[in-house]
């Protein structure tokens, strides 16, 4: 007798304020429902249980959901859950809070350094380099064939490329423009337009009727590990002529598997886990190369190429290619360098023709979006030793000039991104970005992301924090609290001692937004893993801090940073402020270069190829140093003679 096997039975979950409806089966996890229906929730430690950032609230219907303790029997009652920790058991209706959404408005300050800046810098950049795009579009008459002149229609293309001295006699048709060519031709009374990929091998990748030259465009995206970034470019047009026609960003998709690339390589070993997160970030980019060419009215067919950077990791899941031995030892990625292919082949929705180019890593933490800031900030130009740095979840260190480059990633953890802090988030509107604290009274003043009411802190409002009690004697070089200094903001909390920046009646999330001592000790490993990855590369180097002629800081989180404060925690070096030098989202930037300019393009990967790695894991060198910033500013003081002579005047 066959036994039918019993289906669970399924339910609608509907999403508050966005209201999206989404079936769900008995017993299925709440997160991975939400991540279904296409919302996010704030998942730091990717669905662990350990960050308590996915909160929501049920309003109606019901969930099983144990009591966790970073929402506590109180909470509880009023209806939080922890998302990951739920399993659906019938109809509900799930909130939101705003602290758990995500918010696109903020993204566009820090796509791309200042339009001035970067237009600076595209103009210098491309009359060194050459406008002449990865993939040129030609048009051409070609001669009808006759008795005397009879060659392969194939052939006949050919000849007439080999007209243009940048093609020569080696470019290739592939079967895919081959197939129904013929006709296209004839059709077209042999006036056509023909693109043709010039990096790597050249490759027709379209034959199209009439004449099309004036519709040559390009896309530039970057990949990242939080956001993902993309700019629709004029890939025609003489000097002085504008390259950046729109820009769009978003959130990367990705971070409700997980904030970090660890969590993601995790995740991409688990059944299908692979093929979802490749299909997310695909599906982010798909959106933003919507949007461009809306906001353009242009057509999918006028775009040739698209030129992606990003970290090794995110490569690798876009390119839906196995990341396991990134995080194992020896960490050994499975490419720094991946060739040219149609867009279509990774599920791209662009035209048929459209080319795929990718700026090449280094290591398994050192990838494309460094080696394309790299090459945009100009450093290998100059005889003086820049230091670059891109401060996010790793931070990416970059040391040298025109002669020689070394490079490392030190794993400096989510805290500026808002991960393993009680109160962190990314800069939202109501993010707290902006802190001082009045000496003699300890009474904080906050500026919050859109001048929102309060609803967590972001990175450049982490350092500010700490450098302000560090300043105001309220905690000591050790991340403590003092005990010397009385205030009703210092309170013993269910995490230890903390410090009161607003109290629930001030806030949007109807909860006192506190820095406990906790969240100190994790922002301090993050500062310390970064001075640290610097300090090794300038002992490899043979220099101190005082040599550097630039530090360059890059990234949507340089922006908003102050350098006094940063300085103030040792984070940064203690040096004039005029030689610290801020570029923005520089990957984006080198991208776009790199689009429009194949000499820009080939710079790239010189530079890729001219870096030295230095391992940074298990290395006893970096641990020594790392120990030494466990400190504030650090333990040696003579690195930060200002710092601390001002420390000590306020005592």
């Amino acid at each position: 007798m066959m036994c039918l096997k019993t289906m669970p039975p399924e339910y609608r979950i509907r999403f508050l304020p966005m209201d999206r409806s989404v079936p769900a089966e008995a017993g299925e996890n709440l997160l991975e429902t939400a991540m279904k229906a296409g919302v996010h929730i704030n998942a730091s430690c990717g669905g662990r249980g350990v960050c308590g950032k996915c909160r929501v609230r049920v309003v109606g219907g019901s969930l099983v959901s144990p009591v966790h303790p970073s929402v506590g029997e109180e909470g509880h009652a009023a209806g939080i859950r922890l998302a990951c920790a739920s399993s659906v058991t019938g109809d509900a209706d799930i909130e939101i809070p705003l602290e758990s959404q995500v918010d696109r408005s903020v993204l566009r300050r820090s796509t791309v350094m200042s339009d001035v800046d970067a237009g600076n810098i595209d103009e210098a950049l491309l009359g060194e380099y050459g406008r002449e795009p990865l993939v040129e579009r030609y048009g051409l008459e070609i001669p009808r064939p006759d008795i005397q002149d009879n060659i392969s229609d194939a052939a006949r293309i050919a000849r007439a490329l080999a007209s243009k001295p940048e093609c020569g006699e080696s470019v290739a048709l592939p079967l895919r423009v081959m197939r129904g060519l013929g006709a296209r031709l004839r059709d077209a009374d042999w006036k056509v337009t023909v693109n043709v990929a010039m990096s790597g091998q050249r490759e027709v990748t379209s034959v199209t009727a009439g004449s099309a030259e004036g519709s040559h465009y390009a896309i530039a995206v970057d990949i990242g590990t939080t956001t993902v970034a993309a700019q629709l470019l004029a890939c025609d047009g003489g000097e002085g002529k504008r390259i950046i026609l729109a820009s769009s960003s978003d959130y990367n998709r990705q971070i409700s598997f997980g904030e970090d690339v660890i969590s993601r390589i995790m995740y991409a070993g688990k059944r299908n886990g692979l093929k979802k997160l490749q299909e997310v970030i695909v599906s982010t980019v798909n959106l933003l190369i919507g949007e461009l060419l809306g906001e353009t009215g242009l057509d999918r067919d006028d775009v040739s190429h698209v030129v992606v950077a990003g970290n090794t990791t995110m490569m690798h899941l876009f390119y839906g290619i196995e990341p396991k031995h990134i995080m194992l030892a020896p960490y050994t990625p499975l490419t720094t360098v991946f060739p040219p292919v149609g867009c279509g082949e990774v599920g791209l929705e662009t035209a048929p023709h459209t080319r795929l180019f990718s700026v090449p890593g280094v290591s398994s933490y050192v990838g494309g979006d460094i080696v394309s800031g790299v090459a945009l900030s100009g450093m290998t130009e100059r005889e003086g030793v820049s230091l670059f740095m891109d401060i996010g979840t790793n931070g990416e260190i970059v040391l040298g000039n025109g002669q020689w480059l070394l490079c490392a990633s030190c794993s400096a953890g989510p805290a500026f991104e808002g991960g393993g802090i009680q109160f962190g988030t990314r800069a939202a509107p109501g993010a707290i970005e902006k802190v001082r604290i009045n000496p003699a009274t300890l009474e904080p003043m906050i500026l919050t992301v859109g001048r929102k009411k309060p609803l967590g802190i972001c990175g450049s409002g982490l350092i500010d924090i700490v450098a302000e009690l560090l300043l105001a004697g309220v905690i000591d070089r050790s991340g403590k609290f003092s005990a010397d200094r009385k205030t009703k903001r210092v309170r013993d909390g269910s995490n230890g001692r903390e410090y009161v920046l607003c109290f629930a009646s001030e806030t949007n999330i109807e909860r006192d937004i506190v820095i406990t001592e906790i969240d100190l000790d994790n922002i301090m490993r993050t500062k310390a893993a970064v001075y640290a990855g610097c300090s090794v590369l300038l002992e490899n180097g043979g220099l101190a801090f005082g040599d550097l002629d630039m530090v360059i800081i890059a990234g949507g989180f340089g922006h908003s940073i102050d350098i006094e404060k940063a300085i103030v925690m040792g984070l940064l070096p203690e040096l004039p402020a005029e030689r610290f030098r801020f570029m923005g989202n520089a990957s984006l930037g080198g991208a776009r270069i790199a689009a429009v300019s194949r000499g820009f393009f080939e710079k790239a990967g010189q530079v890729a190829r001219s870096m030295t790695n230095i391992e940074l894991s298990n290395n006893a060198q970096f641990m020594d140093e790392f120990m030494a910033a466990m400190f504030l500013p650090h333990t040696d003081s003579r690195a930060f003679p200002e710092t601390m002579k001002s420390l000590k005047d306020r005592q």
